[in-house]
């Protein structure tokens, strides 16, 4: 691909809400159904020896009479090709699902399940890494569905105060049923528990051959945005690592600007020495 073709392509999946690059992406923009609710997001590789493995997804559709804030953070791990069929694929399998309309939560986990199989069954061409997952799904601009697997997080600010709708998937965490299946929680002096002494993560997308060890079933939660609620954080594990939830809510609730909320989250993480991919997206409801 030439120069030319490569920024016309960066610039339309600016333009989409898809974000992956090298050097680090950026973009926002905001409701047309509720002019007060906007998004920002940021990236930026980290310092490992390998190509940047976050995707992003961060965008308004408008489906029939309805308004849909589709919004994601996908971190790879053995490579990126898992967390880019992610983004192109996973909120189309979820919005194809029967009753998502009806019983958003099934709908969802169904979606899951479904899009895990599929890069399962192209694992030839996907490769033998993985991904984590958190999503958000803003209705109308009244109700937030969060669905995760792995330790990518949501974060609600709500009257000033943090509030976690996701789960971490920690190997410790989840040892017991890794164990059921027959896996293991390696607990090496200095380093991380993994399972089966190699992913520090006990729920992901892919990972062919610790499948069997491993859940793609995701922890969900459901939120009505009423006045109290403020913003919504959603990042991979390059912010987690160095802040608690409470810091980064205190790091951006003074900034109006969705984009500049990511950004300057991104900025903190770095001078706190995060070495990992970073990958932040703000949507402020007010």
């Amino acid at each position: 691909m030439t120069s030319t073709g490569r920024e016309i392509l960066h610039k339309m999946k600016v333009k989409a809400g898809l974000s992956s690059s090298a050097s680090g992406d950026t973009g926002k923009g905001k409701s047309k159904m509720s002019k007060h609710i906007t998004h920002g997001y940021h990236t930026v590789e980290g310092k490992s020896n390998h190509a940047m493995e976050d995707y992003v997804v961060s965008d308004f559709k408008q489906v029939h009479d309805k308004e849909l804030g589709l919004f994601a953070i996908f971190d790879g791990h053995l490579g990126h090709d898992v967390a880019s069929y992610l983004q192109t694929h996973l909120f189309d399998n979820i919005l194809k699902e029967h009753d998502f309309w009806t019983d958003t939560e099934s709908a969802i986990r169904r979606a899951y399940r479904a899009t895990d199989a599929e890069i399962l069954e192209n694992a030839i061409a996907l490769g033998k890494g993985g991904s984590t997952a958190v999503t958000a799904i803003l209705i109308n601009g009244q109700k937030l569905v969060v669905a995760n697997v792995g330790d990518s997080r949501a974060v609600m600010c709500k009257n000033g105060v943090a509030e976690q709708l996701s789960v971490d998937h920690e190997p410790s965490r989840e040892k017991g049923m890794i164990e059921s299946r027959g896996g293991f929680v390696s607990n090496i002096p200095g380093d991380v528990p993994r399972v089966d002494g190699q992913l520090a993560v006990a729920r992901a997308f892919g990972n062919k051959s610790l499948k069997i060890h491993l859940s793609s079933e995701p922890d969900m939660s459901e939120q009505m945005i009423h006045n109290d609620i403020e913003f919504l954080i959603l990042a991979s594990d390059g912010i987690w690592k160095v802040m608690s939830n409470q810091e980064a809510v205190d790091c951006i609730k003074h900034i109006k600007d969705s984009h500049s909320a990511a950004k300057n989250l991104v900025e903190e993480a770095l001078s706190r020495k995060s070495k990992d991919d970073i990958s932040c997206i703000v949507v402020r409801f007010r």
